[in-house]
């Protein structure tokens, strides 16, 4: 199996995850928080796909799906285009609500596709590369890579036990 390959089995798994978390979900249910400072399940997506589109377009050298492909202007968000919901307070994290589960599955899907087309040409020599000065140590492609992968998991984990939540009230 060559690097390219584990990494899009990877974020594959992360596009089922999402998938899984908001088949079926109700507008209400997408939008609820189920605590003051917790967010919602529509956030935890978004953030997901935001994060993945950042940081996967800043190494591959290309413009986020985000604002390329207008997914910014169609959401309408009160938030920079360059937001990716990092340190959001309450407040912010809020006012991500009524975007339809069919379109938080759809942006995912092409940052997905953005992704895969990136992570199937990288090798095992690309993974040294630095991509980012502003850590001690740098951060390699590989630890870049992993940690989305990483980042992704968590919040689809935290998506579905989210839903879990909902559906046992």
């Amino acid at each position: 199996m060559e690097v390219g390959d584990v990494f899009a089995d990877a974020f594959g798994r992360v596009q089922e995850e999402v998938h899984a978390v908001l088949d079926g979900l109700s507008q209400e249910d997408l939008d609820a928080r189920p605590g003051p400072e917790a967010n919602s399940i529509g956030w935890l997506v978004w953030h997901i796909a935001r994060v993945q589109d950042d940081h996967v377009a800043g190494v591959a050298g290309r413009e986020q799906t985000w604002t390329a492909d207008g997914w910014h202007d169609r959401f309408g968000l009160p938030l920079t285009p360059a937001d990716i919901g990092y340190g959001h307070t309450r407040e912010e994290a809020a006012q991500l609500n009524g975007i339809a589960a069919a379109d938080l599955g759809a942006y995912y899907d092409a940052v997905h596709a953005a992704t895969l087309d990136y992570v199937r040409t990288v090798s095992a020599a690309d993974l040294d590369r630095i991509v980012d000065t502003g850590w001690d140590p740098p951060v390699t492609l590989g630890v870049r890579l992993v940690s989305v992968v990483n980042d992704n998991q968590q919040h689809t984990g935290q998506a579905a036990y989210v839903r879990g939540l909902l559906e046992s009230s």
